[in-house]
This record gives C-alpha cells, sequence and structure tokens, in this order.
C-alpha cells in the first residue's frame, strides 16, 4: 500500500471513529477543568521543611544516643557506666517501637477526645508516603517526617528518668517501666498538650517543645522512682563523685547541639519561628551557665565543670516551653534565673528530704521545666518581647491556664509513675541484689565492663 492510500485509508477511520468518541471526548473536556482543580488543591509537602524537619529529627536521636547516654553515664560510678548507656539505648529502641504500634495514634490518632488520640492509626494504619501533617501555617510536610519527630520525643523522655534511679535498678525493671510509662502518662499527656483536641491546648496552655510534656513529666517520674526503688548503698556515706567529667561534659554538650533539633523543629517548618528558637536556644542557655557558674562561686568559693554542664542542662529545660514563644531578652532572663532555682533543689532541698536523685533529674528537669511551663505565660507577652496572647486573653489569665496545666501534669503524672514503679516491682522486681550493686551493674547486669585495667 502507498503512503497516499495509507493516508486516505487513516483518515477515513479517523472520520468514522469521530462520532463514535464525540460524547466521550466532550466529557473530557468539560471534566479536565474539574481534575486539574483537584490536583491543584491536593496539599503538596514543601521539601525545604521536609528537609529541616529531616534534620531536626536526626538532632533528637542524637540527643539520645550518644548524647543523654554519655552525660548520665559520667556521672555514675565507672563500675555502672555500660548500665546507663544500656538503659537509654534499650528504652529507646523499644519505645520507637511501641510508638509506630500504637503510640502515634494514641498521641495524634485523630479522635476527638480530651485525654485519648484513638485507634485509628494503629500500626500506622493511614499513614503514607502520600498522607501529610500540617504545620503552623499553609504549608504540610510528609506524615513520615511528623511521625518520626514526634517519636524522638517520645523516645528521649521516658530514658531521661534513668538517670534517678541508677546504679541499682534492675535492667528489666528499667525497660518495663519505661515501656509502662510512655504508655500510661506520655502519650495521654503528649495528647492533652499537643493534639488539637487535647484537654490543655484547649485550655490555650502553651508549651513550645515540651515543658510539660517532657521535662515536668520526666523529672516527676524520677523523683517518684528515686523514692520508691530507694537508695544506693552507701548513700551519704561512700564517695559516689562521677567517675568521668569529661564524659558528661562531652554528652551535655551533644544535648546543646541537639536541642536546637528539638526546640526548633517544634515550629514543624523552616520559617521564622524556628530562627526564633534558635536563638533563644543559644542564649538562655548561655546565660544559664554563666548563672550557675556564678551561684556556685558565690556560694562555695568555686566553680565546677559539673556546675556548668548541670546549668546548660537548666537553660535547655527552662527555654523549652518558651522556645518560639519568649523574646531573646525574655529567653536571658529565663537562663539566669532557672540556675539559682534548680541549684536550690539539688544541693538544699535534696539534702534536707534524702531522696537519692542519681543525676538530679527531678532537680534540673523537673524544677526547671516547671519553673519555664510558668514563666512563659510572662514571657509571651508581646510587652516583654514575646510573640503575644491569643485575642482576649491577658498576662494573667494565660498565667493561670499554666499553673492549671503544670497541675494537671503533676497528678497524672504522680499518680500515674507511683502505680506502674508498683506494678513493676510485682512483676520482675525494682532493685537489683546487695551483691549486684555492690560488684556493679555493668559485670552483674550485662557481663562486661567498660573499662579495663
Amino acid at each position: 500500500m502507498s503512503f497516499s492510500k495509507f493516508s486516505s485509508a487513516f483518515g477515513a477511520l479517523g472520520v468514522a471513529t469521530a462520532g463514535v468518541l464525540t460524547p466521550v471526548i466532550a466529557f473530557a473536556q468539560e471534566a479536565a477543568p474539574a481534575a486539574a482543580e483537584a490536583v491543584a488543591a491536593a496539599p503538596v509537602p514543601d521539601k525545604g521543611d521536609t528537609a529541616f524537619m529531616f534534620l531536626c529529627t536526626i538532632l533528637v536521636l542524637f540527643m539520645l544516643v550518644p548524647g543523654l547516654a554519655l552525660f548520665y553515664g559520667g556521672l555514675v560510678r565507672a563500675k555502672n557506666m555500660l548500665s546507663v548507656l544500656m538503659q537509654c539505648t534499650v528504652a529507646g529502641a523499644a519505645i520507637m517501637l511501641a510508638w509506630v504500634i500504637y503510640g502515634y495514634s494514641f498521641a495524634f490518632g485523630g479522635a476527638e477526645n480530651a485525654f485519648f488520640g484513638g485507634t485509628a492509626k494503629l500500626f500506622l494504619s493511614g499513614v503514607n508516603m502520600d498522607s501529610t501533617a500540617a504545620t503552623f501555617s499553609d504549608a504540610v510536610i510528609p506524615e513520615y517526617i511528623f511521625m518520626l519527630f514526634q517519636m524522638t520525643f517520645a523516645a528521649i523522655t521516658p530514658a531521661l528518668i534513668v538517670g534517678a534511679f541508677a546504679e541499682r535498678i534492675k535492667f528489666s525493671a528499667a525497660i518495663l517501666f519505661c515501656l509502662l510509662w510512655v504508655t500510661f502518662v506520655y502519650f495521654p499527656i503528649a495528647h492533652m498538650v499537643w493534639d488539637a483536641n487535647g484537654l490543655l491546648f484547649g485550655w490555650g496552655a502553651l508549651d513550645f517543645a515540651g515543658g510539660t510534656v517532657v521535662h515536668i513529666n520526666a523529672g516527676v517520674a524520677g523523683l517518684i522512682g528515686s523514692i520508691m526503688v530507694g537508695k544506693r548503698i552507701g548513700f551519704g556515706k561512700d564517695m559516689m563523685a562521677p567517675h568521668s567529667m569529661t564524659l558528661t561534659l562531652v554528652g551535655a554538650a551533644m544535648l546543646w547541639v541537639g536541642w536546637f533539633g528539638f526546640n526548633a523543629g517544634s515550629n514543624l517548618e523552616a520559617s521564622g519561628g524556628a530562627m526564633l528558637a534558635t536563638v533563644n536556644t543559644f542564649i538562655a542557655t548561655a546565660a544559664a551557665i554563666v548563672s550557675w557558674v556564678a551561684v556556685e562561686t558565690f556560694t562555695r568559693g568555686k566553680a565546677s565543670m559539673l556546675g556548668a554542664a548541670s546549668g546548660m542542662i537548666a537553660g535547655l529545660v527552662a527555654i523549652t516551653p518558651a522556645a518560639g514563644i519568649a523574646g531573646p531578652m525574655g529567653a536571658i532572663v529565663m537562663g539566669l534565673l532557672v540556675s539559682p532555682l534548680c541549684y536550690f533543689f539539688v544541693s538544699v532541698v535534696k539534702n534536707k528530704f534524702g531522696y537519692d536523685d542519681t543525676a538530679d533529674v527531678f532537680g534540673v528537669h523537673g524544677i526547671g521545666g516547671l519553673f519555664g511551663a510558668l514563666a512563659t505565660g510572662i514571657f509571651a507577652s508581646a510587652s516583654l518581647g514575646g510573640i503575644g496572647y491569643a485575642e482576649g486573653v491577658t498576662m494573667g489569665a494565660q498565667f493561670m491556664i499554666q499553673v492549671k496545666a503544670v497541675l494537671v501534669t503533676l497528678v497524672w503524672c504522680g499518680v500515674g509513675s507511683a502505680i506502674l514503679y508498683k506494678v513493676v516491682d510485682v512483676i520482675v522486681g525494682l532493685r537489683v541484689p546487695v551483691e549486684a550493686e555492690r560488684e556493679g551493674l555493668d559485670l552483674a547486669s550485662h557481663g562486661e565492663a567498660a573499662y579495663h585495667s
């Protein structure tokens, strides 16, 4: 067949089929604009915000392993170094699994309940490459990265508690308690504070990155744990000084670096709010270090490395709930004020009541978090350089909301933690035998040593 005959035949076929396809073509032409509008309306994650949140998530993981593990490891005696590293590492890993199986759903499952996120997202049901999570503006990020970012918060919070009962708790008891605690204490509080349906969120409580959810929670649980597990053998008599302030400073420095992900990432997007949180995380921490060193110099005559490291953590804890809310000058004031307060609890109150909080979890995280949560209600004021209050809300009203939020957290965590410690004691027992404690948990619980002579 010649090309001209082929063209004629094809043309005839086109004419014949045109009449048959005319209704289909017309429908397609009418549907095309609607389809285009639907595609345009579908939320598309911002690549910059997504990359920013990925970095922040990795930074929070860096806070847990190796940051917190080394910070606590340096504070205990050499014979218990590895036990603390193991408790932080394994507790974090176990909670990551619990988070993706049910924790994310319990906290952010979308249920219209003031205390519970529901079961809609169990086993990450409905969470996929196409699902998104909203940020504070009109942007969205992949739900996967939001889920992972919140997972790192859930993993590090119970690991903070480990420092309170270090050097005498059973490894199995520590891991079991952490799993039960996140389930019945952390997940509900996270829902109440950060989910739109949550009780404290509905009240208008301000907690930018975890003053109530993370630090008051962990501090109170640590205090109760230090009392219920009991004092270390020889506490108040034997030398129990930190075995390596070098490692403690290394761990504290890693925490400071990682905390930028913790605080700036809580903005959920790479915007001015994240940069405000970054500025505040720098300067509140610096102010707290200087303040703690000054207080030690005045009271003891010498400034210690332990004090500087403690001031570093106290400043980070205090600014956490206000990181994207207070102004830079307010952040400096918060940093200057938190260290004397924490120092008083660490050096005076703990000795007065005689509880054995090994790494001062309550004195630094609990008290620093409580101070930060309340101070956020004050330094949020636009007149003090903050971002301002919701319409119609005064400083006094916001402060009272913060007080109520703190009280709810204290009661929920205090009662829940006490019950869970008792449950764990019944199931596996909280405390190692006396012989194991004297030998050191590295060898007794794990069959290895951190150091060899």
